[in-house]
């Protein structure tokens, strides 16, 4: 479905994505940059907030590109094979973000209420492992959608009230029996939803007791200043899906429906890069001196 048959807004609605896209892609590719060329950024919460920059590149590169190209060519057909495979790396990258999140604010957790133990705790097996245990979490999460759409063989001429392939309608297509499809639903909310959520509520309860028995508030400022980009993240991510789902269950046009799904696929992606680089002087301080090194043959160690 196209977002709007007004042929004179889809020139505007194409570079209006397209800037989105670039500036998101931008963005997230400067963050692993930084944190993969300076020394000072190899631990692990600059180690995860890279990985959570991978996944939102791959998170709205699985739909902006084929929804701008489907806008320039007036096409809103999309192939069997395709779309499966935009539906499993929409899950794989959805999901990521959803893990990725939940380990960030244990890796709070771990460094606001055990700070002497931190470099023990959070040691770099353990990062690589919870990053592993996510992406396979989150690989299962993506299979487990493909095994259900798989048996749904009169796959031909069906139309999908969204700019992508949603994953919840075609859930909805697939399964004619409506509880095996509440099942699966009630499955992949409490893996990808319910659980993750649960883990940042217990780990940010636990860092706001920890905060408020610090004496001074000047302590507990820096404390909740420390973990606000975080924060602000998860609010954003998952603010902008509970718009989506709600969306979803109220009585709204389809074209409405894929607007809300815009800004949870695309708004979403492109702020995190500025959320974390606007509040963290070790981002800012690592893409000056990457600036200043692409331009400096000498910090380069090149000499003419």
């Amino acid at each position: 479905m196209e977002l709007t048959e007004d042929s004179e807004l889809q020139p505007v609605l194409v570079g209006l994505f397209l800037s989105l896209y670039l500036v998101t892609v931008l963005g997230n590719l400067l963050i692993i940059l930084a944190v993969s060329s300076d020394a000072h950024l190899h631990t692990p919460m600059y180690f995860f907030l890279a990985n959570l920059s991978l996944a939102d590149i791959c998170f709205i590169s699985t739909m902006v590109p084929k929804l701008i190209m489907n806008t320039q060519s007036h096409s809103r057909v999309i192939s069997y094979v395709d779309c499966l495979m935009q539906m499993s790396l929409f899950i794989l990258s959805g999901c990521m973000d959803d893990m990725l999140l939940t380990v960030m604010a244990y890796d709070w957790f771990v460094a606001i209420c055990h700070l002497l133990n931190y470099s023990v705790i959070m040691n770099p097996c353990l990062c690589g492992f919870l990053v592993l245990m996510s992406f396979l979490i989150s690989l299962f999460d993506s299979q487990l959608h493909n095994l259900i759409v798989l048996n749904f063989r009169y796959f031909k001429d069906v139309e999908i009230a969204n700019f992508f392939c949603d994953p919840s309608q075609l859930l909805n297509l697939a399964c004619s029996d409506t509880l095996t499809n509440n099942i699966v639903m009630y499955f992949v909310v409490t893996l990808s939803g319910f659980l993750p959520i649960t883990g940042i509520l217990f780990s940010y309860y636990k860092i706001v007791s920890s905060i408020l028995r610090i004496p001074s508030s000047g302590g507990r400022y820096k404390a909740f200043s420390t973990c606000g980009s975080h924060l602000a993240v998860v609010c954003l991510f998952y603010g902008t899906g509970l718009t989506v789902y709600l969306g979803s269950t109220v009585s709204l046009s389809p074209r409405t429906d894929a607007v809300f799904s815009v800004m949870y696929t695309v708004v979403s992606p492109m702020l995190n890069p500025f959320i974390y680089s606007l509040r963290n002087r070790d981002i800012k301080t690592a893409l000056r001196r990457m600036h200043s090194n692409a331009y400096n043959p000498r910090a380069r160690g090149i000499c003419f």
